[in-house]
């Protein structure tokens, strides 16, 4: 199995530290508004990328922290005349909602910055005293001159590294690339009790230090969005590594960006769309889908046209399981449930390759579709089929569950059908056509086959 490591900038053998056992880090949302569906598509990847990781065995357990105290959630609280943490509790709560309603499985735990307030000064203490960080009226600030690597992640040297919106601008600083620890308060702001005075974390080091104690001062994956490689996640190298003088994480995932007309999809220039909004118009099945549709180091242009595109390929993929479900001839179906599960394996092991996963089981299933329709397979190798399927969908989310539940029809259906069973033999083709539109009506897919009448769910 092969991943691709940005620290390596290529594709690398995946090995993780304990042989049966996958410590994953993603960074999470600042939770200062609603979740939009840009984030979406780096957590459904890297929850794509844990279910796989699960399929093959591995013990997998995957961290995500929330980001509930910072400098937009503080301007925003502000604006709405209420405190820093209640207006951050509330967007955390539709975020694990919105998160739930994606059918993001994966996560073992989240966790909040405001509730791990003594780890964080755990670690800036240890920064001080070694000498990496150091301290001004109040606020601590790592030195990124005392690292000789710094920039290994980016590939940024120290010569290209300038203020700018993620580096704080302080003119107090001794480097203009040095960062915030841990910021003095201001009045009226959220803080806490730290050796410097009452303050508050800084950015970056609430990832270290929240990472570090739930999985160990080595992750075997650290994964978040592209956008996060600089600063945000080459300064927790540095600061980690400072602190523990061990290699901080195996491997570097990223997410690439979701785009809108060629611009980054973002809140600051409000070309957003919400989960939630989006949720109420498709599926969840047909979001991870439209992600898992492309390969997750790619970027896209996201539009409403994309989305149906990929709701139409969804449903066309039910509708070939549905078929296949329908089988009931005797003849062999070329082996397509061992073909389903090899071609899968091979795509996923390689960087986790959804788009030709999901396009070989398109062209299998499609197969198995005109074998069913042609009492070319069997009833006991469809079910092989359906089953192979479901085990893929456990990892990609892109198929309804109900499409694998075989579901009564219910008296009405039940009734329509017997009605029109005998309109047909009566050769009232008439009726039988107004009875066939009756039960698509009511979600019951009837077709006429040599061997009779078949119906399915819609």
């Amino acid at each position: 199995m092969r991943i691709y490591d940005t620290m390596s900038k290529g594709k690398v053998e995946f090995e993780p530290i304990e042989p049966s056992r996958v410590n994953m880090y993603v960074c999470g949302l600042t939770v200062y508004d609603a979740m939009h569906i840009g984030h979406a598509r780096t957590f459904i990847s890297f929850d794509i990328m844990a279910r796989y990781l699960t399929f093959r065995g591995y013990r997998t357990n995957v961290v995500i922290n929330v980001t509930d105290v910072e400098d937009k959630i503080i301007a925003r609280a502000a604006e709405r005349g209420i405190s820093a943490l209640e207006l951050s509790s509330t967007y955390a709560e539709e975020f694990f909602e919105d998160m739930k309603a994606l059918h993001v499985t994966s996560v073992g735990r989240y966790v909040k910055a405001s509730e791990h307030i003594p780890e964080i000064l755990s670690m800036i203490s240890t920064l001080v005293e070694g000498g990496y960080a150091y301290e001004i009226d109040g606020s601590v600030y790592f030195d990124v001159e005392r690292t000789h690597d710094y920039g290994k992640l980016s590939g940024q040297s120290m010569d290209q590294i300038r203020a700018g919106a993620r580096v704080e601008v302080d003119e107090r600083k001794r480097n203009p690339g040095d960062f915030a620890l841990w910021k003095a308060a201001k009045p009226g702001e959220v803080s806490w009790k730290g050796p410097w005075g009452r303050g508050r974390p800084g950015w970056h080091i609430e990832c270290s230090a929240m990472s570090m104690k739930y999985l160990g001062q080595t992750l075997d994956i650290h994964g978040g969005g592209e956008d996060l490689i600089f600063p945000h996640h080459e300064n927790e190298i540095q600061q980690s590594e400072a602190c523990t003088h061990v290699k901080f994480s195996k491997y570097w995932m990223h997410g690439a960006l979701l785009n809108v007309s060629g611009a980054k999809m973002s809140k600051s220039l409000k070309n957003f769309s919400p989960v939630r909004d989006t949720l109420r118009e498709h599926p969840a099945e047909t979001i991870r889908f439209y992600f898992a549709n492309s390969l997750y180091r790619r970027q896209i242009d996201f539009s409403s046209n994309s989305l149906a595109e990929s709701d139409q390929a969804r449903k066309r993929l039910e509708g070939y399981i549905l078929s296949v479900k329908s089988a009931s001839g005797k003849a062999s179906g070329a082996e397509l449930a061992s073909r389903i599960m090899s071609e899968f394996t091979t795509a996923m092991d390689d960087d986790f390759n959804t788009r030709d996963a999901i396009a070989s089981l398109f062209t299998l299933m499609k197969e198995g579709a005109m074998l069913s329709e042609q009492s070319g397979l069997s009833r006991g190798e469809a079910a092989e089929i359906v089953k192979a399927v479901a085990t893929v969908n456990s990892v990609l989310g892109i198929v309804r569950q109900s499409v694998f539940v075989d579901e009564e029809l219910g008296k009405e259906a039940e009734e329509l059908i017997a009605e029109r069973e005998r309109a047909r033999k009566a050769r009232d083709f008439r009726k039988a056509d107004e009875l066939r539109a009756r039960l698509a009506d009511i979600g019951v897919i009837v077709e006429d086959t040599a061997e009779g009448m078949k119906w399915r769910r819609r």
